[in-house]
């Protein structure tokens, strides 16, 4: 999922700290010196052909140094410029689930040409992901599915099948995963960033961390604010810990209440006739068709050309969440509603919404979440919280206040979220679009507030997720890579147009 940031994973978790955790189980544990680092060529079709990889040993639980250790796959594109370095910048990818090393791969070349030269440039695969050490919960391929891993109501917002799912997810989690899905955890994430930096022999890092991987990026900083250098924090999330992924949740119905005119304008502009593709003749008419073809499907599901996997009304919400992420994914939506809205269509269902995931990318995406907080237990809350939340937000029909694995997960969490607070260097620059569906602009002020002077925010007036080299705006990406590579910073928080 294709690997999918916070949002399309993590928006299907949501937790309440409930517990208080004993100071033993909150000390910091040491980070103890790595093993040396053997880099080899690992370059991929369509990334930089200097990329090399590498695997750093850490410690299980950091709080036995000494005891078991696992791999972590860590990978590095070298300055073409060495005269003209500057520094080590670490990119942190989204998640829980996303591969860093795959992320270089991606995002490589373009950082080349932002950065000429500035920074070597890293990453790493979270424990859990990718080459690095795994674990699996042992789940039925059909649990693994992205549309029933996230909890979508049923058609009449009744819960049941959610709550049995699960209880049966985390049954299977707590039976198989073992210690090392144990481990998982955002604290563990950025220790391992931090014996990454050991290994590496720099002082200090930057940072571009994106989604889930710009919270993990506040925590580091919080947590070791003397080793960042510039930070740059693309796409955050609203960061208050007696919250955490509970907060990130609720916010995605009014998030994409926000982002669909961006869908419906595009849907109904006269550009779309030649193409085949325009919905509308109006704007403001795709939203009520778009409600009344999902309550179609959800009385008569559509067979697809997917067989055993017909398309009914949360497939097609989950096909325009994921959709609403970048415009590209505009027309394949399009698409999907144009062969809906044909009696005589066969609807192509995407891999996203016909292919499990693999079992171990699966249980990483839950464990995280799962381990960082202690999650609110009580079934009937959900079922209230969903009839409101369909009620407010019915593009999203109940998905952002449902029960998720977390609720019947076994395993307590060991030590507390970090509290981001404006104690630290004036070095970080945030960037945001103003209309993201998974991390919405009035969640990532939350984090703005939070980090105080630390701090300026550059809003991009578009829509989507990931605002750096992501979304096409030149002012966003122009300051992002000014701050980086000179180290100016807008005075004040700023906005950039559109385009």
């Amino acid at each position: 999922m294709t690997t999918y940031s916070t949002p399309a994973l993590l928006l299907a978790l949501s937790a309440t700290l409930t517990g208080v955790v004993s100071p033993a189980a909150q000390a910091a544990p040491t980070t103890p010196e790595p093993r040396a680092l053997v880099w080899e060529n690992c370059a991929k079709a369509g990334g930089p052909e200097t990329q090399e990889c590498a695997t750093l040993s850490v410690p299980l639980d950091y709080r036995d140094p000494g005891g078991k250790r696992i791999s972590l796959a860590v990978s590095r594109i070298l300055s073409d410029r060495p005269q003209v370095r500057r520094g080590t910048l670490v990119v942190i990818a989204g998640g829980p689930g996303s591969s860093g090393v795959q992320r270089l791969t991606q995002k490589g070349i373009a950082l080349q040409r932002e950065l000429k030269g500035a920074y070597d440039v890293v990453s790493l695969d979270p424990r859990g992901v990718g080459g690095s050490t795994t674990a699996s919960c042992g789940l039925d391929p059909d649990d693994r599915r992205l549309p029933n891993l996230r909890s979508w109501p049923a058609a009449d917002g009744n819960i049941d099948a959610n709550i049995a799912r699960s209880q049966r997810i985390a049954d299977a989690c707590h039976r198989n995963g073992g210690a090392v899905l144990r481990s998982m955890t955002t604290a563990n994430e950025v220790r391992d960033i931090e014996s990454f930096r050991v290994a590496l022999g720099v002082e200090k890092l930057s940072a571009w961390g994106s989604s889930y991987g710009a919270y993990v990026g506040a925590v580091y900083a919080q947590k070791h604010p003397q080793r960042t250098d510039r930070w740059v924090l693309d796409s955050s999330g609203d960061p208050d810990p007696r919250r955490v992924a509970q907060g990130w949740l609720a916010n995605t119905g009014r998030a994409v209440e926000l982002r669909f005119p961006d869908f419906a304008a595009w849907a109904a502009h006269p550009d779309r006739d030649a193409e085949g593709l325009r919905l509308v003749r109006r704007a403001q008419d795709l939203r009520p068709e778009f409600l009344r073809l999902a309550r179609a499907l959800d009385r008569n599901p559509r067979p697809t050309t997917t067989a055993h996997i017909p398309l009914d009304g949360n497939l097609l919400r989950q096909a325009l969440h994921l959709s609403l992420y970048g415009e590209a994914a505009f027309p394949q939506l399009a698409k999907l509603i144009k062969a809906a809205q044909d009696p005589t269509g066969r609807p192509v269902l995407s891999d996203d919404l016909v292919k499990p995931m693999s079992d171990e990318a699966a249980a990483v995406t839950m464990a995280v979440i799962c381990n960082d907080i202690r999650w609110p237990g009580r079934v009937d809350a959900y079922r209230r919280a969903v009839a409101a939340d369909r009620a407010a937000y019915p593009l999203t029909a109940g998905l952002p206040q449902n029960i998720t694995p977390c609720a019947f997960w076994k395993d307590t969490p060991t030590e507390a979220p970090t509290r981001i607070t404006d104690e630290g260097p004036s070095n970080i620059l945030m960037v945001q679009t103003r209309r993201d569906p998974a991390t919405p602009h009035f969640g990532g002020l939350k984090m703005r507030q939070a980090l105080g002077e630390r701090a300026r925010l550059v809003t991009a007036e578009t829509g989507g997720h990931g605002a750096y080299l992501g979304t096409g705006n030149a002012c966003g990406d122009r300051a992002v890579t000014a701050f980086l590579t000179t180290g100016e910073r807008p005075r004040n928080d700023i906005s950039c147009p559109s385009r």
